[in-house]
């Protein structure tokens, strides 16, 4: 487990136009200590455009512009550093080209970044979080578009060493400081997602665009027949089971899906509103776009990442995933990048906390095999970067190193994010054994009891889930305004404080949760409320059924 209050190091990139097209300035805007906020002048490389190029030749799909122009004029020799060469791969096997070319684009932007000063901050920072026995978060703030679509996450010192995506020691990602503050985040005890599966045909577009670079126009000529429609809802099913299956086991955090297929805009964004999920899984087709790009929930309707940036913060979802083509890449205009154009970047700038798109295409079995790890480690309650980085290397054990599968995912967190989707497990659920003894401690049996029929029904587990639907606990028909996942009761211990477990209600629903205080009945609407012996509670509307939390000593007759 890693405690989401991290030492953090954010470094920012971007071009000094005014001194030359390949001159960079890479400066420290956040060290864990004071000295470390430093600035280093830095000219890009030929060579380093020339390993790009071949990078792309072997491995990009969409052609990006070469990074920056720089022409044999006015390259400086004597800062270049070296090409990886054959002899430098570790001996005893063949090794691949592309393996070859992995490490050498890798090493050279290593060099190239970390030079000077800056790799100095990089290992006075990282003795720090070695002396506090923590990871050191690193973001990096890319301010040139042109680096955009650079793979940043391969970087690696030297051939043999990892790149620096893909350990525990350096939780890596990008970020950007051009956002407003984020608002107070909620508290989550589980995973609530929703997967949204979108066009599954490749879409044959027709694009007007203005001089303003806004597309004013789509026409999709991809058909929906009823074969689709079935395919789509199996591999829903399929996903589903995947996310579902990640908190069956050990302490993970619990995780309810909900699927939409194909839906309207209308239909998605009254889903989110309903401000029930944390995460938003969408799996369909996009393309990059000005206003962060373009993603097919149908074959006649697509909406934009401006548009859908909206309805994410008002659903107050805290993790954005898309298994959509080049969601991580800008947009072009006359073979130039448009700035802050990709879908990652549009929806962190409107306060998304976390996105997670893809830098180019992706298959199908490399985007499962993603996300049912990612989904694991999200339910083991990781931190969103550190289950980025374990997902990452399941993705280079399966696909191997030559392969690009572990680059394409490309991880945005907002500066002020600490990561935590799901509180840690010392701060949360405990739960209670079958057995209500705890190292010879008798534990209090919770329920809650019926006032009109006294029947009971116990809260098994330290958790229950109440509302509509049939995986509840609890489940309540019949009472207006409950919804299909309306609340859950839950009791949590603060090790820190040594308290006995004291019960919690969460509310998750559309119409609320009725509590009587001394004050009255008072609603309470997607909060968390403090549960004393005796409390009365009304799920949906004001005139339902009362139920009366009810918290009893074991009989010490239970215990052998």
């Amino acid at each position: 487990m890693v405690n989401a209050d991290l030492p953090c190091l954010n470094l920012a990139i971007d071009r000094l136009r005014a001194t030359g097209a390949n001159h960079f300035a890479i400066h420290v805007i956040q060290a864990p200590y004071r000295s470390g906020y430093v600035l280093h002048d830095t000219l890009w490389l030929e060579s380093l455009s020339q390993v790009w190029q071949s990078w792309q030749e072997m491995f990009a799909v969409r052609a990006v512009p070469t990074v920056p122009y720089i022409s044999a004029a006015n390259h400086v020799a004597t800062s270049s550093p070296p090409v990886v060469e054959p002899n430098m791969i570790p001996v005893g096997q063949t090794v691949p080209y592309s393996v070859r070319m992995m490490q050498t684009l890798g090493i050279n932007l290593w060099q190239w970044f970390f030079s000077g000063p800056i790799q100095s901050c990089l290992s006075q920072s990282q003795g720090i979080a070695m002396g506090q026995n923590k990871p050191l978060r690193l973001r990096l703030d890319i301010r040139d578009p042109d680096l955009i679509a650079l793979p940043w996450e391969i970087m690696q010192n030297q051939a043999g060493k990892p790149a620096i995506s893909l350990g525990q020691q350096v939780l890596f990602s990008r970020t950007t400081s051009d956002v407003e503050s984020l608002p107070l985040l909620r508290t989550d005890q589980s995973l609530n997602i929703l997967l949204v599966l979108g066009q599954d045909a490749t879409p044959m577009l027709d694009v007007a665009v203005e001089s303003t670079g806004v597309a004013n126009e789509v026409e999709v000529e991809v058909g929906q027949d009823r074969d689709t429609r079935l395919k789509l809802e199996h591999e829903a099913e399929a996903l589903s089971r995947i996310l579902k299956n990640s908190s069956r086991f050990g302490n993970t955090a619990s995780c309810s899906v909900d699927t939409l297929v194909q839906p309207t805009p209308a239909e998605l964004i009254a889903a989110l509103e309903t401000q029930r999920y944390n995460v938003l899984f969408y799996a369909g087709h996009g393309i990059p776009a000005p206003d962060g790009g373009l993603l097919f929930l149908r074959p006649d309707m697509a909406m934009n990442g401006t548009e859908l940036a909206q309805v994410l913060t008002r659903g107050r979802v805290k993790l954005a995933v898309f298994n959509a083509c080049w969601g991580g890449q800008p947009d072009q205009q006359d073979y130039q990048t448009i700035p802050r154009s990709s879908l990652a970047e549009v929806l962190l700038h409107h306060g998304v906390p976390a996105v997670l798109a893809m830098r180019d295409s992706i298959t199908d079995q490399e985007a499962l095999a993603f996300i049912q790890s990612f989904a694991q480690a999200l339910a083991e309650r990781l931190p969103i970067d550190q289950a980025v980085a374990v997902a990452r290397q399941n993705l280079l054990t399966l696909f191997k190193f030559n392969q690009q599968a572990w680059t394409l995912p490309i991880f945005y967190m907002h500066p002020e994010f600490n990561g935590e989707l799901v509180k840690p497990l010392d701060e949360t659920l405990t739960q209670i054994p079958s057995n209500p003894s705890q190292f010879g401690r008798r534990l209090p049996i919770a329920s809650l009891r019926s006032q009109v029929t006294a029947r009971s029904w116990t809260i098994r587990g330290g958790l229950m889930r109440v509302g509509m639907s049939e995986e509840n606990d609890l489940v309540l028909r019949g009472e207006p305004g409950v919804s299909r996942k309306h609340a859950e009761i839950f009791y949590r211990t603060l090790t820190s404080t040594g308290e006995e477990p004291t019960y919690f209600l969460r509310d998750f629903s559309r119409y609320g949760t009725w509590v009587l205080s001394s004050q009255g009945w008072q609603r309470i609407n997607h909060q968390e409320v403090q549960l004393a012996p005796g409390t009365q509670l009304k799920f949906g509307g004001s005139q339902n059924s009362v139920l009366e939390f009810v918290l009893v000593e074991a009989d010490p007759g239970d215990f052998g």
